[in-house]
């Protein structure tokens, strides 16, 4: 890059005679984006002004500075100055090589070289620094980043950054000199930097990899378990990492110093006016009296404290432990010192980011209003209710402190794409290909109204729906809600053509329990039954009266409990259910039928700093035949959402020529451990273990199975691949390895 000033052309060509002359006109050339009155009023220079060579040279300098230029030259004749400008190239393309797709996102977000921008080295050079800091950050060394740029014209410029990474340092052993209460296995869980486990490149394995971003952490986490054990005059050294460059393996040490385990001696909570039942918050305390000390317990009974007041209004009320130590008896007594501070008002309430959702649809599930005192625990049930409603990806709720005493509260909220029209195309040992076409919009004119008219088609089953709900009339505590169904299904003993429709009426009892009623009308008919089935129906006293087109007429009253944070993807809270259904209000059908579930969420993050989350599903049907019962209202298990491993309704109890006849008890359980994969993309996998027990007077039917399932919530719903084996079977199980399913929570 090169500037040629007039200032040197004057001293050593024109001397003083240029410098006596007056500028009768100025000119530009080479100018293409700026305009000339742009770059005039940027060099300062006027018409009528003398040519003084310290000006015209401040002029060129400043014109330089703007970094609009790769080259600047001035001529003069007879008084007119002519600027000669080369501008700097426009970036036309940017383009990265040698890095995946998730990487380049990265590096397009912090390296500030875009499309459409001037052209500047320093800034390439600057953003080639910052390449190699991102990839050491990640712990990849002597990584080398070339810079290759292509005119396509003199206006426009291609810049191509190349990347090799470098290559990662691994961690062949962590030493942590001096412990010897605790030891290595100890503190692996919580560091980010660990030794490289045998087959480190397996999901749930130890890399080794180096992360020098969580590096200097390490030991304090490392520290953080010390006192979690009690030892609180424990002191762990800053982290030396020994690298070898020949082959990048590392030893990564610490020196520690542990000193004695403490016990909690007396427990102490400071704050006015007795706000609080001050006794009776400390007996729920985590933390009690001759307990071994644990920091995690300590500020787990901290955050306790603090919601406890702040649901009292104190919004902005702090809690300061405090530990005085007993060296000499190894003894710490805990003082919590509480400062409410003022009590908050909710001055307003701002709804922002719902371009669909109605404004008043939101502000059903918000629990604060204008006016209200504060209660933190109300702000936190308001944004899991929102979260729980399906409509939105994302809810946070902001505190804007307007003044000492109230407060506003912003509720931002990321729709999802609630509405779809499309198709699928799926696959299931059990089912074969399936087939299906549907619409459907859970949040209708942004109303809260969900509708949907659903067609498939698998080897076994064609059915179809159109289904209408309202969660909240007229914003009030009932729901309603109906569909009209039709499904050609085809079991293993016989074929079953179901139509008919149901009505539901529900109220919420509370934020999160909900009664409802529903009444179904349905016709059934079983057909090509089988020959052993047949013989059931001929010899069983209890199918004496089988009908092969039956007619239910029944009511089901139900009741529900919903805490979870999220409707599809929840890492917090229990779900549950119970229903009885009494089939019997005219029709032929005549039973009563119990169906109780249950599920529990608990997320890790917190707890391991990985976004782990434990799951337990449970389910228990019970049926009792109180005039006619037939075989499509019995218990089955087996397939998605029930025992998987095995084909869809294909455990029961059989009779003696081996057809399934249908339970009267079931029993299901499961475990499930979701885990992140592709985080961009919203996907995760999850590993899972089935329990399932099926009989009429006992569960003369147990069967298990294992497996992974990949767990995607897709802009078309959320999407599941289950890969399942059987661990507890029989001889003529029907075995189903892999399973697609579209439009279930996990």
């Amino acid at each position: 890059m090169k500037k040629v000033l007039l200032s040197v052309a004057c001293i050593t060509a024109l001397g003083n005679m240029l410098c006596a002359k007056q500028i009768n006109d100025i000119k530009f050339e080479g100018l293409l984006y700026l305009s000339p009155e742009t770059a005039l009023e940027m060099t300062g220079l006027k018409v009528g002004q003398q040519i003084d060579i310290d000006t015209v040279d401040n002029a060129v300098k400043t014109l330089f500075r703007q970094q609009y230029f790769e080259d600047i030259w001035i001529e003069e004749e007879d008084g007119v100055l002519t600027i000669h400008l080369r501008e700097k190239p426009i970036i036309a393309k940017v383009d990265i090589e040698g890095i995946g797709d998730s990487d380049k996102e990265s590096v397009n977000s912090f390296s500030n070289v875009k499309k459409g921008e001037i052209y500047d080295f320093s800034k390439i050079e600057f953003a080639k620094e910052q390449i190699k800091k991102f990839y050491e950050l990640k712990g990849f060394f002597d990584t080398v980043v070339d810079v290759e740029t292509n005119r396509f014209n003199e206006q426009s410029i291609e810049v191509k950054f190349k990347i090799n990474r470098g290559e990662n340092i691994i961690i062949k052993s962590v030493d942590v000199h001096g412990a010897d209460k605790l030891d290595y296995s100890d503190f692996e869980p919580s560091i980010a930097n660990k030794e490289r486990e045998f087959m480190g490149w397996m999901w749930g394995r130890n890399d080794g990899k180096v992360n020098l971003f969580e590096l200097e952490q390490d030991a304090s986490k490392i520290r953080d378990i010390y006192y979690k054990y009690g030892y609180l005059d424990a002191n762990v050294s800053a982290p030396y990492l020994r690298v070898s460059f020949d082959n990048y393996n590392a030893k990564l040490e610490y020196k520690v110093d542990e000193g004695e385990k403490y016990k909690v001696g007396s427990t102490e909570i400071i704050i006015p006016d007795s706000l609080i039942n001050i006794e009776k918050v400390k007996k729920d305390f985590a933390l009690q009296g001759k307990d071994t000390f644990d920091i995690v317990k300590l500020r787990r009974d901290a955050k306790k404290l603090e919601d406890m007041v702040a649901d009292l209004g104190y919004a902005y009320v702090k809690v300061y432990p405090d530990i005085k130590k007993d060296a000499q008896n190894n003894i710490v007594d805990i003082i919590y010192t509480v400062t409410p501070a003022d009590k908050v008002y909710i001055r307003d309430v701002r709804i922002m980011g719902n371009s669909v959702t109605i404004d008043r649809v939101i502000r059903r599930d918000v629990f604060l209003a204008p006016k209200d005192l504060y209660n933190r625990t109300d702000l936190r049930d308001s944004r899991d209710a929102l979260r729980r409603t399906g409509y939105f990806e994302d809810v946070t709720i902001k505190e804007e402190r307007v003044s000492k005493d109230e407060i506003d509260l912003v509720v931002e909220v990321k729709e999802r794409q609630t509405g779809t029209i499309g198709g699928g195309i799926g696959y299931g040992s059990s089912d074969g290909f399936l087939i299906n076409a549907y619409v459907s919009e859970n949040n209708l004119l942004g109303s809260g109204v969900s509708t949907s008219v659903n067609v498939e088609r698998s080897d076994r089953e064609l059915s179809g729906s159109i289904s209408m709900a309202n969660p909240r009339i007229f914003d009030s505590a009932y729901s309603l809600g109906g569909s009209i169904y039709r499904k050609d299904y085809d079991y293993y003993d016989y074929d079953e053509l179901t139509s008919g429709f149901y009505m539901s009426l529900g109220r919420r009892l509370g934020r999160y329990i909900s009664a409802s009623v529903r009444y179904t009308y349905e016709t059934s008919e079983l057909s090509d039954i089988s020959a052993a089935l047949k013989n059931d129906i001929k010899h069983n006293k209890d199918t004496s009266n089988y009908l092969e087109k039956a007619l239910k007429s029944s009511i089901t009253p139900s009741l529900s409990f919903n805490n979870t944070d999220d409707y599809y993807l929840p890492r917090r809270g229990v779900s549950a259910s119970t229903s009885f259904e009494f089939a019997g209000l005219g029709g032929d059908q005549e039973f009563m039928k119990s169906t109780t579930r249950f599920a529990a969420f608990y997320g890790l993050e917190d707890a391991i700093g990985y976004d782990l989350i434990l799951r337990y599903k449970a389910q228990f049907g019970w049926i009792e035949e109180v005039g006619y019962l037939p075989y499509n209202e019995k218990l089955y298990l087996g397939g998605v959402g029930s025992l998987r491993g095995f084909d869809s309704s294909s455990i029961s109890p059989k009779n003696a020529d081996g057809a399934l006849i249908g339970g009267k008890i079931s029993f299901l359980n499961s475990v499930e451990l979701s885990f992140p994969m592709v985080e961009r993309i919203k996907m995760r996998g999850a590993l899972f273990v089935d329990y399932g027990a099926i009989g009429n007077e006992e569960f003369d039917e147990q069967r298990a199975s294992a497996g992974a399932a990949l767990e995607w919530i897709s802009p078309m719903g959320p999407i599941q691949f289950i890969f399942a084996r059987p661990l507890v079977k029989e001889s003529g199980d029907r075995l189903s390895s892999f399973e697609f399913t579209m439009g279930r929570t996990f």
